[in-house]
């Protein structure tokens, strides 16, 4: 059975009331041959996603139309593996029982610089202790900040994080580690992270389409030992104690317009 999930534009709904709509999609599930898993509820932005299995989007359609009448803006057929590794562990939460979980995401890409031609300068197997350790760190980052790694790229790591805060500090951890590998001769290239962030359904009708593309381009786009990311994250890390360049504009393969975007000033990003 295939797996869907929908977002709900809503306009001043609690999470009293979320919880209780969900309670009346269990109800009558069983008659469209649709299950609802979970749920995330941003009180904030004021959207809600359901993951379920069913025949078809129809089908998990027709169930919310006669549980409450809160048709979805959009549904979208995705892999369960693919939500797992992007929105982490499903949370058990009690029938009826109100709680807020977002699932706004920060996408995190690391790139290798030259790694293509690692290989022809170092051989195979120094080539490969390389990876490991651009492996281990950033690993090590990711379970330092709550970070989930969605896949290995070949020559970068793609991340999931929670939150924008996380993610930053993922790569500035990322890249002060990477600084002394390379002090100490470990590590002879350098590493170019990009961050970007989003919810999980879009218009492109994917999971976190727009955000992970974004994410990867600007981690190809920025310089070596640095990192990128968009306005967005920017602006949602003000406050957080992270000092960032000044704005500007970058050119992105498969965007038409131009990016705003600013480098994390990692050395001394959390001094303040």
């Amino acid at each position: 059975m295939p797996y869907f999930m929908d977002r709900h534009d809503l306009a001043d709904m609690t999470a009293e009331q979320v919880a209780a709509a969900h309670v009346r999609d269990l109800e009558v599930q069983g008659k469209h041959g649709v299950q609802f898993i979970t749920y995330w509820f941003d009180a904030q932005r004021q959207h809600a996603f359901c993951l379920a299995t069913g025949p078809d989007k129809e089908a998990v359609d027709a169930a919310h139309r006669e549980a409450h009448g809160l048709v979805a803006t959009q549904v979208i057929e995705v892999d369960e593996a693919a939500v797992l590794h992007f929105l982490g562990a499903f949370m058990q939460h009690a029938a009826g029982e109100p709680y807020v979980e977002t699932a706004f995401r920060a996408i995190l890409f690391t790139d290798l610089e030259g790694s293509t031609a690692l290989t022809q300068k170092l051989g195979d197997a120094d080539a490969m202790s390389v990876l490991r350790r651009h492996d281990e760190i950033v690993r090590s980052a990711l379970a330092a900040t709550g970070g989930t790694e969605v896949k290995h790229t070949g020559d970068g790591v793609m991340a999931s994080f929670r939150s924008v805060a996380g993610a930053i500090e993922a790569a500035v951890l990322i890249q002060r580690e990477l600084a002394v590998a390379e002090k100490n001769g470990l590590m002879p290239l350098g590493v170019r992270i990009g961050i970007a962030a989003g919810e999980p359904v879009t218009e492109r009708d994917d999971l976190f389409g727009t955000a992970v593309q974004l994410a990867s381009r600007l981690s190809s786009r920025a310089a070596a030992r640095s990192i990128l990311v968009t306005s967005a994250v920017r602006e949602l890390a003000t406050g957080k104690g992270f000092l960032f360049g000044a704005p500007r504009t970058v050119r992105l393969k498969g965007f038409d317009q131009p990016v705003s975007a600013a480098e994390v000033i990692w050395q001394q990003a959390n001094s303040s």
